[in-house]
């Protein structure tokens, strides 16, 4: 059996209908959403298969969502393919979906790592909200470039930099509306504008931070059985105190993807899954390594 690498989405694979498949598959999965309400004090089940769309975009619902919805797909996986299951070496999330990776090692227990998902959504979403900003991704420019472009464009006091660096081709720069929309004006760039609520994963996520800093404190970390890549710096980690530090710095540091999925491979890893909803993180892979061996679990 070949040496596999577990991965789960982050916010922006969501949409309404996601969690249907695991849910009528396996039975552990429908309990998932059951605890989860458990904790969460709504319906999340509902919100997950019917909507509406915009509530269940809201950073503060689509976090606990994504986390759910993902834990109920590895259990489907689990069940079908339990060789393969024991054969992950590896795991790893794109921004929220570390917690789901850790979660899946045993790092956290689900109601545990579903609480600190529940206050880094609301922390973010209360971030956001407090300073109108976003996120865009720029395309094809080369990501040693997309520095340049944002000291270009960032307007006197405000922020604009680098928060997510995917893919070959595709760097996503966050900051203060205005200096995005001054990055729109250059007609000789493809940019893609995000639907998302503010600029994660930069230095505008700062007050999310210390409310983050006392859930995750107060949460029992256990090392996991399994490492765990960091989107900081795209390296494995299993102590309990640094992967603690790591999920903290991740709020305002850029998303390393790319280094990630580079640093798998370089480990040994031969094949990687995709657990939860969406393809966001295969359509990813195949701007890295098209050739690498890669399957999705539907969410």
């Amino acid at each position: 059996m070949p040496s596999i690498a577990c991965l789960f989405p982050g916010q922006g694979a969501q949409f309404v209908g996601m969690g249907a498949k695991p849910i009528e598959a396996n039975p552990r999965a429908r309990a998932l959403f059951d605890r989860a309400a458990e904790v969460l004090g709504y319906d999340l089940l509902e919100l997950c298969l019917k909507g509406p769309e915009g509530r269940l975009n809201a950073t503060d619902v689509a976090q606990p969502a994504l986390f759910v919805c993902s834990l109920a797909a590895l259990e489907v996986w689990r069940e079908t393919s339990p060789s393969e299951y024991d054969a992950c070496s590896f795991a790893a999330g794109l921004s929220l979906g570390e917690y789901t990776a850790i979660t899946m090692a045993g790092g956290l227990s689900f109601e545990e790592g579903l609480r600190v998902v529940q206050v880094r959504g609301r922390a973010m979403q209360a971030a956001a909200e407090a300073n109108p900003s976003g996120m865009t991704s720029v395309l094809i420019v080369p990501r040693e470039d997309v520095q340049q472009l944002c000291d270009e464009c960032r307007l006197p006091g405000e922020t604009l930099q680098i928060a997510n660096l995917l893919c070959p081709g595709n760097t996503v720069v966050a900051g203060h509306k205005p200096s995005l929309a001054k990055l729109a004006e250059r007609t000789d760039l493809k940019i893609v504008q995000l639907a998302v609520a503010g600029a994660f994963h930069t230095s505008l996520m700062a007050s999310a931070v210390e409310e983050l800093r006392a859930a995750l404190s107060s949460a029992k970390l256990e090392r996991p059985r399994i490492p765990i890549v960091s989107n900081v710096d795209a390296a494995p980690h299993d102590d309990p105190e640094e992967i603690r530090d790591l999920l903290i710095r991740q709020v305002e540091s850029p998303v390393r993807w790319e280094d990630s999925m580079r640093k798998l491979v370089d480990l040994g890893v031969e094949k990687m899954v995709e657990v939860g909803p969406g393809r966001v993180l295969a359509g990813l892979m195949k701007r890295i390594d098209r050739k690498f061996p890669f399957e999705n679990v539907e969410g």
